[in-house]
């Protein structure tokens, strides 16, 4: 008996095959959302704040209601912090969205100096190992990326959220319709 999974028309592996078109179209629907994204890069990143405003408001009393339904003290305080934070910068996203941007912006700066210069000590301590230099490189780009958004923030705060929302929708809608032109070559 073979460890492989059958190829019978119920197989999981033949649906997704037979169902290529389905991953192409969706990969166009995302390419043109993020064409659509990068001409109107003020809209989707201000949209894309009051969206994760409203989710971070929805957690706060999330977390406020399981809080009062805590036995503990420290539970109740720390749940209670916690949902208060929350509710605030929920509320600091969805009432200024601008401000949001600008807060999300940095955040995402700093990540990106943080992550870039990890990698690039990580590399630094194994750079003898074949291959390592993509570390160093991939940590590079990450940091200077980074850099570029502390140095521009908060003037680029809009346009960098707006913009990277843009890219990533188009190399998904692009990275669907590759897989599902795969699929169909191979069914």
């Amino acid at each position: 008996m073979s460890s492989f999974p059958s190829m019978d028309p119920q197989s999981p592996l033949q649906l997704v095959k037979d169902r290529w078109g389905w991953f192409v179209g969706l990969g166009v629907v995302l390419v043109i959302t993020g064409l659509l994204a990068s001409w109107h890069v003020l809209t989707a990143a201000l949209v894309s704040v009051i969206f994760v405003g409203i989710l971070m408001l929805i957690a706060g009393v999330a977390m406020l209601v399981n809080a009062w339904r805590m036995k503990g003290w420290g539970g109740f305080l720390l749940w209670t912090l916690s949902g208060v934070l929350y509710l605030g910068a929920g509320a600091l996203a969805f009432y200024n969205p601008l401000v949001g941007a600008a807060v999300l912006t940095l955040l995402l700066g700093a990540s990106l100096i943080g992550s870039g210069a990890f990698r690039l000590w990580v590399w630094f301590q194994n750079r003898a190992q074949p291959g390592w230099q993509w570390l160093a490189f991939s940590g590079a780009i990450s940091l200077l990326a980074g850099l570029l958004i502390a140095l521009g923030w908060p003037d680029n705060s809009v346009f960098i959220l707006g913009f990277l929302l843009a890219i990533d929708l188009a190399f998904q809608g692009v990275t669907l319709i590759m897989l599902g032109l795969a699929l169909r070559a191979r069914r």
